[in-house]
Order: structure tokens, then sequence, then C-alpha cells
């Protein structure tokens, strides 16, 4: 379903999708505000899009959501491995809109120390499991796990006082099988999965719901620019034995925080056309 038809369900919520300046976190930040919310959209750094060229700015991205959808749009800035800067971020969108009802972590990516503009979009030149670097090892987990968990400790208590709330961290089907290379990544995303099935544990008696998605490849610049591309999966359509869209994971988020997954909690989502089909 198109964004501009979908109805508005999310009216008045406000959702805070962090990583989401570009790639898969922008399509999810645009497609609930098509749902009605109001969306605080999330980057290192208020130029953070231009690493692939899809936009000047964090600020014309959330200008860009905000006139297609008619909401209210908040660009914040900064590193989410910082404890400070989380609360930082937090505390600016809770001004701009009182409070945070869905939080969606998609800040992330098999990125080393070297950053985006890296060799292979940013890939750790050595990404297996002995011989990967300290400063890679260190900047891959940290940009997966630590800003998940760090974004869940700020959010998640004021969900608890107000009985309400949705959290989705965004995973990989990486994290869900051994790879030898992409493994610190694999073990970041693994750890994800975990910590939302404790976190579930932990928030399920307050009615706060906190779930993974688990995307396969998904087609964005970056994606592009890191590995070879088999021309002939960019496909929308016909056999699922091809490269997935970022409005398909944006489309599975939207499931998890509406009340259509009311009583789903604690769970890994693979959106990845049944490429892996063992058990999570």
């Amino acid at each position: 379903m198109d964004n501009k038809t979908s109805e508005k369900r999310l009216t008045g919520k406000v959702a805070w999708v962090t990583g989401s300046s570009r790639g898969i976190g922008r399509v999810i930040a645009d497609h609930l505000a098509g749902l009605g919310a109001n969306v605080a959209v999330q980057g290192t750094s208020p130029t953070s899009t231009r690493a692939f060229n899809e936009a000047d700015s964090l600020t014309a991205v959330a200008r860009t959501i905000a006139e297609a959808h008619g909401t209210a749009v908040l660009p914040v800035w900064g590193d989410l491995t910082l404890e400070a800067t989380v609360k930082q971020l937090a505390a600016q969108i809770r001004k701009e809109f009182r409070q945070i009802d869905i939080l969606v972590n998609c800040a992330g990516g098999d990125i080393g120390a070297q950053g985006t503009m890296g060799k292979n979009a940013g890939k750790p030149q050595f990404n297996d499991a002995v011989f990967v670097t300290f400063e890679d090892l260190k900047s891959v987990l940290d940009r997966n796990l630590l800003t998940c968990i760090l974004c869940c400790r700020e959010v998640a208590p004021e969900m608890i006082n107000r009985n309400s709330g949705c959290i989705v961290n965004i995973g990989s089907i990486s994290g869900l099988a051994g790879h030898a290379q992409e493994a610190i990544y694999s073990t970041a995303k693994a750890a994800v999965h975990e910590y939302t099935r404790c976190l579930a544990a932990q928030l399920r008696p307050y009615n706060v719901r906190a779930n993974v998605v688990a995307p396969g490849p998904i087609v964005t610049p970056r994606f592009v620019a890191s590995r070879p591309i088999d021309e002939t999966k960019k496909r929308t359509d016909g056999p699922l034995d091809r490269y997935g869209w970022p409005i398909e994971i944006a489309k599975a988020v939207e499931y998890l925080i509406t009340p259509d997954s009311s009583y789903i909690t604690g769970q890994v989502l693979r959106v990845d056309g049944g490429g892996q089909l063992w058990p999570a």
C-alpha cells in the first residue's frame, strides 16, 4: 500500500527513528509520517545524509518528509554511542513533542573505524572473527549494539510509566547464522536480538512491546556501494529470490508498532523473502 493512501493510524503518536538520515531508516521515518506520526529523524551529523548522496542535510530530509505528509518532523543529530548525547537528543524530542511513543533503532551497519566513506562503504578490511582490528571490532559493536541499548534505556522508562509504547530494533539475518566474514556485525546483531528478548520480558507487565525486524539483503545506496550486485535480483515482484526494498522493512515495522501485533513481543521477524527458513 502506498504511503499516501495508507490509513493515518499513527496520528497523535511520536516516533523516534535512529539512523534515519538515509537508507532503510529514512524510508521507515517517511512511512511512519505517512501513517500520521510526528517523527524525529536522527543522524550522526547534520550532513551524514551526504555519504551516499541521498540528501544535502538532515534538515532537508525532515523538511521533505514533513511536506510530503503534513506531519511534524524534527531533525536531531549526534553520536548515539555516547550516553550523554542519547539523553540530550531524547530531551530535544520530548521538548518538541512531549513524549516518545515509538522507538525504532535503525542506527548500525557493518561499518568499521574508517567510517562510511572508507573502502567498500566502510566495511572493515579484515572482516572476520580473528584478524579484525580492535578499532574495527569496537566500532561495529558500538555502532550496532551499544546504540540500541542506550536508546532503549533512555526511552523505555517513560513507556513503563505510561503503560504504553512500542520498540522495534533493526537486527539482521546475519545475526541468525554463522559467517566467515561480517563476523563482528553478525555477533552484534545476534546480541541485539537477545537484548530485545530480555527487554521484552522486562517490559511485558507494563504493556510495552519490543520486537526485532531482521532484514535480508535490502537495496539502498550503501548496499550497492559496499558489494558486488546481481542486477537480476533488483526486482520488486515475481520470484522471491530477489533483493528486498526499504519499504518492505518499513511495512514490517508498521505491523509491529500497531494493534495488528498487539499480542506479539520478544520476537525476531525475518524480512528476507524466505532466504532463511530455520528456527530463529
